[in-house]
């Protein structure tokens, strides 16, 4: 069945009349008859039966009609649906947030301030997750992928021990882990790529933490080290300044201990230029606060 013929029946069934159907259509009433005779042909049945001037729609004919009509509706109003689904994923930014979580949020928040208002952030945190259009990650040693659809910047960040400003540790800047003993350490239990890379950093120093604490969430984390329970490994620049009297960062002697913050953005839509926009905004944010 052409498309074609299945709009004029519908026409027709519409107005019950031929010739009035034909000026609606803009065609000529013999072109509408022969098409509808040749639907019939290809259905093998009647669809329409002459009543007086005018046709009406055999039983055959309603039911094709009942069935047919919305599926038309639907495959007419397709084209403009997937204007709309293009739209809207044209001002929805997909992100994949695998590390420096708090950073990604807060840089979003303040891209929106200046953005159109139509714009949307998606956020996923699932590393098996495959339909994003920029991803955050990071790496003890990140080495790069020659791919020309993906675009990506790279960032070193050095982690610190972060313990409470008491008398023990007051006037140091720096510690080695060993030195710590049975110490307890505090952990953010929601970054598990943070977590592998300093795990395995004291794997290779032969070094053991006492966690007794862990949290998803960076704030109390910092708020149990103020309150003196622990120490913890805490990023130079991503999880935010220690604006706390109560909190010192010290350096880490035993060996660097750092991670790349990677930024991957792939060119994946035909209008990509919201995503380039905020991937350069959140880029120039990272190159800032590393200085």
């Amino acid at each position: 069945m052409e498309l074609t013929h299945i709009k004029y029946f519908l026409e027709v069934a519409r107005t019950e009349h031929v010739t009035k159907s034909a000026k609606t259509l803009c065609i000529v009433q013999p072109a509408l008859t022969h098409a509808i005779h040749k639907l019939e042909d290809e259905l093998g049945v009647k669809l329409f039966k002459t009543q007086g001037r005018n046709i009406k729609l055999t039983e055959a004919g309603n039911y094709f009609y009942k069935k047919v009509k919305p599926l038309y509706e639907d495959l007419e109003a397709l084209p403009a649906r997937l204007r709309a689904k293009s739209d809207l994923q044209t001002v929805t930014i997909s992100l994949k947030v695998l590390a420096a979580s708090s950073f990604v949020t807060n840089a979003v928040v303040q891209y929106k301030r200046n953005a159109p208002p139509n714009l949307r952030f998606y956020l996923v945190q699932r590393e098996e997750s495959t339909l994003y259009d920029i991803c955050i990650q990071t790496f003890a040693h990140y080495h790069p992928e020659d791919n020309p659809d993906v675009e990506t910047f790279v960032c070193s960040e050095k982690i610190y021990l972060a313990v409470p400003n008491t008398a023990e540790y007051r006037k140091r800047d720096s510690i080695s882990l060993h030195e710590l003993g049975d110490t307890n350490f505090i952990g953010l239990y929601g970054s598990k790529q943070l977590h592998i890379i300093c795990e395995d950093f004291c794997r290779q120093i032969g070094f053991k933490s006492h966690v007794i604490f862990e949290s998803d969430n960076a704030l109390a984390v910092k708020d149990a080290i103020a309150s003196g329970i622990g120490v913890g490994f805490w990023p130079e620049f991503s999880w935010g300044k220690i604006n706390n009297r109560k909190i010192k960062l010290l350096e880490i002697t035993d060996a660097e201990l750092k991670r790349d913050i990677v930024i991957s953005c792939i060119k994946n839509k035909q209008d990509n230029s919201h995503v380039q926009g905020f991937y350069k905004f959140l880029v120039s944010m990272l190159k800032r606060a590393s200085k």
